[in-house]
């Protein structure tokens, strides 16, 4: 939905509505979830079916067959089952924003995430070795240290309000600052670069010719390999960019530091400041973005390097949890100094 509100002028408007904007985003977004649970299921069954053979006119996995009497009732129930199952993920997910601290998703996700570490940690362990286990571990900490600090990294921006005199008193005068983020964009480019990744498997299972299927099989389903390195970190990279300029306008930026009276000490407001803006952003994107790409193949590299086959500390796992765990904990000390406020007040 974020995405698709630089397209739609639509969505756009509602964002700029405030609540009742967002209810209809919220509502949006809900029959959306729905329409892609359903697609996905239907495609689902039919892989379930002798991987997907005769599907677009693929060839499939003939020893995978799950569902072996490929029925229209049968179809309609491994939809229905699944699309029911990810309606009542999406309620729960709701239900935490709504009466809990954090955004319900994300903590569902983080939740997923980490209840799978410790299993996949003991299987590192038996698998390499307790001296592999230990090192693995012990760059893993240093990994979720460097991912905190760059996650609370920011380049803050001054901005200086002038002075204005409204009757016989005088308003304005106050100095702020604007927090450019080094990582704007936070796990969102990896989810991309992952999917994007993941398309061409997902077709290779149904095309019919064969050379292509097992290159794609081979080089870009094998995380160990030259060729998924390498476009996975570009996508990353681009995506890092493509997202942060979403969601940081610096047009938009300069527009309301000049519409509130204010500007950036040295710079001079409107396009000045919108180029300011824009420079800085792209200098501090370069290195989060490469920062991001280097955590996302790090598990590559130590499947290579290791020799593994699971590693179960993926950099991706280490973003999604440490971003929701500091949201949360922001959330929580703004309910602790609001109740401090109210105590305080009555």
């Amino acid at each position: 939905i974020q995405l698709l509100g630089v397209v739609i002028p639509k969505l756009e408007q509602w964002r700029d509505q405030g609540a009742v904007g967002q209810k209809k985003i919220t509502q949006a977004t809900r029959y959306l979830t729905i329409a892609l649970a359903i697609m996905q299921s239907t495609g689902l069954a039919f892989v379930f079916h002798r991987g997907g053979q005769g599907f677009l006119g693929g060839s499939g996995q003939l020893d995978v067959d799950v569902l072996p009497h490929f029925t229209v009732p049968r179809v309609l129930l491994v939809v229905l089952t699944l699309t029911a199952g990810t309606g009542m993920v999406m309620w729960l997910g709701e239900l935490i924003t709504q009466r809990g601290i954090g955004q319900g998703m994300s903590i569902l996700i983080m939740t997923n995430v980490v209840a799978g570490m410790p299993s996949g940690g003991e299987s590192v362990r038996l698998e390499g070795g307790n001296f592999k286990f230990a090192i693995i571990l012990l760059i893993t900490v240093v990994l979720l240290a460097s991912i905190v600090y760059t996650e609370q990294g920011q380049r803050r921006i001054p901005v200086q309000f002038a002075k204005r005199v409204v009757g016989r008193r005088m308003y304005g005068g106050q100095s702020t600052y604007i927090p450019l983020k080094v990582n704007q964009a936070g796990v969102i480019p990896i989810i991309f670069a992952s999917s994007v990744l993941y398309f061409p498997v997902l077709l290779s299972n149904v095309v019919p010719w064969v050379g292509v299927r097992n290159w794609i099989s081979t080089e870009l389903a094998t995380p160990t390999h030259a060729p998924y390195i390498a476009i996975y970190g570009i996508l990353i990279i681009a995506f890092t960019y493509f997202y942060t300029a979403i969601t940081f306008d610096p047009h938009q930026q300069a527009d309301i530091i000049r519409k509130q009276g204010g500007y950036i000490p040295g710079i001079r407001p409107g396009p000045p400041t919108e180029r300011y803006l824009a420079g800085i952003l792209n200098r501090i994107t370069l290195p989060g973005s490469l920062f991001l790409a280097f955590v996302a193949l790090l598990p590559s590299i130590f499947l290579a390097v290791w020799h593994i086959t699971n590693y179960p500390f993926a950099g991706t796992t280490l973003l999604i949890a440490v971003g929701v765990i500091l949201e949360t904990m922001k959330q929580i000390d703004s309910q602790l100094m609001m109740r401090n406020y109210e105590g305080f007040l009555k």
